[in-house]
C-alpha cells in the first residue's frame, strides 16, 4: 500500500514539474511560483491574472498533475 503511494505521488509531483515546464510560460517568461500557489490579493489582482491567463495556466497544470497521479495508479495496478 505505501509503494502506490509513493508511486502516485512521485507520478503526480513529475506531472505538476512537466506542466509547469509546459504550460507556465507568458512572454517568453516562466510565472513564478508564489504568483502560482498563491490566491490572488483581491479582486483586482484576480481580475489582472485571469486577464493574463495565469486561472488557464494553473489549471493546466493541475490536469497535468492529475494525470500523472493517474498513471502511477496504472502503473502499480499492471504490476500486480
Amino acid at each position: 500500500m505505501t509503494k502506490t503511494i509513493l508511486t502516485v505521488i512521485t507520478f503526480a509531483i513529475a506531472g505538476l514539474i512537466i506542466g509547469y515546464l509546459l504550460f507556465g510560460k507568458i512572454a517568453d517568461t516562466y510565472i513564478s511560483l508564489s504568483t502560482l500557489l498563491k490566491p490572488a490579493g483581491n479582486e483586482i489582482i484576480a481580475l489582472g491574472q485571469k486577464i493574463a491567463g495565469v486561472t488557464k495556466i494553473k489549471s493546466n497544470i493541475a490536469i497535468c498533475g492529475g494525470v500523472g497521479a493517474i498513471i502511477g495508479i496504472a502503473i502499480r495496478i499492471i504490476k500486480k
